[in-house]
């Protein structure tokens, strides 16, 4: 199957590197600065799981070609731009994004039959373009569609991306695949943001992993409100078995002086909070230490 990758970051670059390497289809659609320095100097992945090595992918600023599977990593406050740069119609798209509100945005630009819910589940950044660090062997790619006419397509890159060493598989719903790591990805978020501290510390400060218990709570409540069915003490167990200097995307960002995703993560849990009329103390006031550490 022909391959795009939307976003050159941590995610879509472990990924086009991965594909590229294993003889994959796979285009990178990047901006004109990131495609020229790609194309110059390859992408550098440095990955505890797959190794160290230079991919040479294919990289386009716009993708004019139909492909079969789209997959979008870009953050989601960079979108809307991103998705100016598609301007063929993949018959699959699957966003890697955080949060829930994207996949609206991408049903109403790309067709609603063709958008998969999807989430992975890795620790990779950027540091800088053209690298790719993956800090963490954890890496799960999940979909699920409620298209049966998508089926198919998701079997394929299911198989795609198993092949070429990132794990993937087919999720029993959409609730429950975006859910699952709502819960799980907006506890490490808000804590380690909230308090800039890593896992480990958390855990071990009966205050800081009350709130992340509670938040891991709260979150749970509304998932399930949502449709999902999600234990939250196995949610919190999953974390104990997690390294102890396991940080989270927000954290870095902060950190950086980039934005962090406060709307695309622990936003979009209070909107669901709040159309099941469910309070969340814990997540709204650690979304407020957040906004202030992050002077936004």
């Amino acid at each position: 199957m022909k391959i795009a990758v939307l976003g050159p970051g941590g995610v879509g670059g472990l990924i086009t590197g991965a594909l590229q390497r294993a003889g994959a289809n796979v285009v990178l659609v990047a901006r004109e600065s990131t495609a020229e320095l790609l194309e110059a100097d390859g992408l550098q992945v440095n990955s505890v799981l797959l190794g160290d090595f230079v991919a040479h992918p294919p990289v386009v600023t716009t993708l004019g070609e139909p492909v079969d599977a789209l997959l979008v990593a870009t953050k989601a406050a960079g979108l809307s731009a991103g998705l100016e740069r598609i301007a063929a119609s993949p018959r699959l798209v699957v966003p890697l994004l955080n949060g829930l509100d994207h996949l609206e945005v991408l049903r109403a630009r790309l067709g609603a039959e063709r958008v998969a819910a999807a989430t992975i589940r890795v620790e990779s950044d950027r540091p800088q373009p053209g690298v790719v660090r993956q800090t963490s062997p954890f890496l799960y790619v999940e979909m699920a569609s409620a298209n049966p006419d998508s089926q198919a397509l998701i079997g394929e890159l299911v198989a795609t991306l198993t092949d070429a060493g990132v794990p993937a598989g087919v999720g029993s719903s959409e609730a429950q695949v975006m859910w699952s790591k709502l819960v799980r990805i907006n506890a490490l978020a808000c804590v380690t943001s909230a308090y800039d501290k890593l896992l480990g510390e958390i855990l071990s400060t009966p205050q800081l992993a009350a709130d992340f218990n509670n938040t891991i709570v709260e979150s749970c409540a509304v998932a399930n409100a949502e449709g999902a069915d999600i234990d939250p003490a196995k949610a919190f167990a999953e974390y104990h078995n997690a390294h102890p200097t396991l940080g989270s995307s927000m954290q870095r960002d902060i950190a950086a002086g980039r934005a962090p995703e406060l709307d695309a993560i622990p936003g979009a849990v209070l909107r669901a909070a709040a159309r099941h009329q469910i309070a969340c103390p814990t997540i709204e006031r650690l979304m407020t230490l957040i906004a202030a550490r992050a002077g936004v």
